[in-house]
């Protein structure tokens, strides 16, 4: 018999839940606006999302797609702002494939455990270095690592 469980487990619905609500507590402590926070796994699918009362019903979507493309990508929301500085066309290109999907500013943060990536959370509400600064914070939260471009190694496991 083949076992075709993966060698690692994807993020869990407590540990989404837990960046979810920290990513909105973050918020809270720090002043920020109202924030919406969307963990996806690593097949792009929502497994929690959460909103501070206030937060405007697109900040939904953009949180999303800031997580979706990064997970999609294999880079934090950051890298792509940075990459697509360089090379817009093909950011263009991409952002049409992805169906709209793709927000390349910061606060699209990939999750890791153990170096290994396992989601990634979108936070959409102020401004995006604010957005990223809560996902991290909540990421760390919850005892993972998170990877918003920062260090090298994560990003090639």
């Amino acid at each position: 018999m083949i076992d075709s469980a993966p060698p690692w487990t994807p993020i869990t619905i407590a540990e989404a839940r837990t960046v979810a609500r920290a990513t909105l507590a973050w918020g809270r402590e720090h002043g920020s606006g109202p924030l919406t926070s969307a963990v996806l796994d690593t097949g792009g699918h929502v497994v929690v999302l959460e909103r501070d009362d206030g937060s405007e019903f697109l900040r939904v979507d953009v949180a999303i797609a800031k997580a979706w493309g990064a997970i999609g990508m294999g880079l934090p929301s950051r890298v792509m702002g940075e990459r697509a500085q360089h090379i817009p066309q093909f950011f263009s290109s991409l952002t049409s494939v992805a169906g709209g999907r793709l927000v390349p500013v910061p606060g699209g943060v990939l999750i890791r455990r153990d170096g290994r990536l396992i989601g990634a959370v979108g936070v959409s509400g102020d401004t995006s270095t604010v957005d990223e600064e809560a996902a991290v914070a909540a990421i760390g939260a919850a005892g993972l690592q998170p990877d918003f471009g920062q260090i090298e190694e994560w990003r090639r496991p």
